[in-house]
């Protein structure tokens, strides 16, 4: 198994950036894909990025397309979400997600983090 442990939430205005963090252990996240999803008060989790394992092939949910970009360091067993000019409706608690498969499903994701808030004021 692997364990996901998000980081680098906050507080930030509108046309800010963030960068989130997703430390693994456990196993070595070079296993897996990974994920990034979003769930705001009252919403369903959504998609936002993912990463391949070899970190060639990178979907993004259109929301966030040209504003938010996934990476990957396997070595550091991390994988990280650079977040640029944030909008008020890009507040949620954020996870990192991981699955031998990349999918946008969140339910076909095995293994979740705790999640970190993510709050942008206007």
């Amino acid at each position: 198994q692997v364990q996901l442990v998000e980081s680098g939430g906050g507080l930030v205005q509108a046309g800010g950036s963030l960068r989130l963090s997703c430390s693994a252990s456990g196993r070595t996240i070079s296993r897996y894909q990974i994920g990034w999803f979003r769930q705001a008060p009252g919403n369903e989790r959504e998609f936002v990025a993912a990463i391949s394992r070899s970190g060639g092939i990178t979907p993004y949910a259109d929301s966030v397309k040209g504003r938010f970009t996934i990476s990957r360091d396997d070595a550091k067993n991390m994988v990280y979400l650079q977040m640029n000019s944030l909008k008020p409706e890009d507040t949620a608690v954020y996870y990192c997600a991981a699955d031998l498969k990349i999918t946008r499903v969140a339910g076909e994701y095995d293994y979740w983090g705790q999640g970190t808030q993510v709050t942008v004021s206007s």
